[in-house]
């Protein structure tokens, strides 16, 4: 990288301080309780805000707030802040590790066939969107599907790492480590090529159409994850990585035992959801989806299974996941059936309804209320609670850690 030398002063100072905070007794508490959630040793709730999707005008970190003068030294410096206000305001159970991540430059086609998306989302990349399906009919069209190419700048994130190397020597150790795909649960993509009306509808009225497509993205899915493992370009999500919707990958039951140090998937959290499919019943879920996600499952480590849909009306069906050790308990679910159903066993992952921070009226008191039913319920489980999909704050960028204080304060972790 080409800096100023005023942007490499001022990045390096950032990393002293990230350096900084790794270190603080503060933050290695925060990870040694990831650590205990994970192994049940410890009865700790992890609390968690998330702060990325807010659009509001007056945010929490602002260009104003940036110092670099180039655009590369601004987007690193966003990075050390960012990790900044969530160890000194938020003051979640964020963890800061006393590194540098640096990511494969890989690329992966589509399947074929364009996915056109009309959207009205903001510079930022907030706001709706419609998509155009491409597959119009089932039958007549699946032969236009092919299978992912994929394909990676080695030479490319070597010299990132170079570049990292050199701007934090002395400070800093850096490393390649990274995420390819954020979910693996399949329907968002059968959706994407085929739309959700005629995904429900093929159901009935195509089955086996339906059957062959949700075959193709598994073992689309299951090829590209294999390609990544024989490339050695998998890296591990054990540590402060970000696993399931909102958690933290701490884990030392990852990697497992018998590998000979390549990252294999068996060594790696994964994913699993099917918001998209909240308006079928269990038995459809049953037949046209779990059997796709079981079979991907099988091939890794440990799975965190939901995001916003609420898992206790297939529960019965999403139990033949072996490997799942935690799952979404979203604002929709049955919160006593969920806990008995998690145990000791899974972690209780609950998302509060983003709508207790978002509305006019900053109701404390029923922020408490919401939280202490959830501890009510919960009680006796392994739990984290995690404040996800916030998309304002109403311009009061406050309200996020005085969430995260009234938390701390109802869950006994102050």
């Amino acid at each position: 990288m080409d800096l100023p030398t005023n942007d490499v002063t001022i990045l390096r100072e950032l990393a002293k301080r990230k350096a900084e905070i790794a270190a603080d007794p503060i933050n290695l508490e925060r990870k040694q309780a990831w650590y205990n959630l994970d192994s049940g040793e410890g009865d700790r709730p992890m609390i968690l805000a998330e702060k990325g999707g807010v659009s509001d005008e007056r945010k929490a970190i602002t260009r104003a707030d940036m110092t670099c003068e180039s655009q590369a030294g601004r987007r690193l410096e966003r990075r050390f802040r960012s990790e900044f206000y969530e160890f000194e305001v938020l003051q979640d159970d964020h963890v800061v590790e006393p590194v540098i991540n640096v990511g494969w430059r890989s690329k992966a086609s589509n399947y074929g066939v364009e996915v056109i998306h009309h959207s009205s989302a903001n510079e930022e990349g907030h706001g709706s969107y419609k998509v155009e399906p491409p597959i119009k009919d089932l039958d007549a069209d699946f032969g236009k599907l092919s299978p992912r190419t994929y394909s990676v700048d080695r030479e490319a994130t070597l010299k990132d790492k170079e570049d990292m190397e050199e701007l934090f020597d002395g400070i800093l150790p850096v490393r390649i480590r990274g995420i390819f795909w954020m979910s693996f649960g399949l329907t968002g993509q059968a959706i994407e090529l085929i739309g959700l009306e005629e995904l429900m509808l093929a159901m009935f009225d195509n089955p086996e159409g339906l059957h062959r497509l949700m075959a193709f993205l598994r073992d689309d899915h299951l090829a590209y994850a294999k390609w990544l493992e024989g490339e050695g370009l998998l890296s591990l999500n054990n540590e402060n990585d970000y696993i399931g919707s909102g958690s933290m990958g701490y884990s030392h039951r990852l990697p497992q035992s018998g590998g000979d140090g390549t990252v294999r998937t068996e060594d790696l959290w994964l994913l699993l959801e099917s918001q998209e499919t909240v308006g079928v019943g269990p038995d459809q879920f049953e037949e046209f989806v779990f059997p796709y996600q079981k079979s991907l499952a099988e091939h890794f480590g440990s799975v965190y299974y939901g995001c916003c849909e609420p898992v206790n009306t297939r529960w019965h069906v999403l139990e033949g996941i072996t490997n799942m050790e935690r799952v979404s308990v979203s604002p929709w679910c049955d919160q006593p059936f969920m806990a008995q159903a998690c145990g000791r066993e899974i972690v209780y992952s609950r998302k509060p309804h983003p709508t207790l921070v978002s509305t006019d009226n900053f109701d404390e008191d029923a922020i408490r209320a919401d939280l202490q039913e959830m501890m009510d319920a919960a009680k006796g489980c392994r739990l984290e609670v995690i404040m996800k999909d916030v998309h304002t704050l109403r311009n009061q960028h406050e309200r996020l850690p005085r969430w995260v204080q009234i938390a701390r304060e109802v869950c006994g972790t102050l």
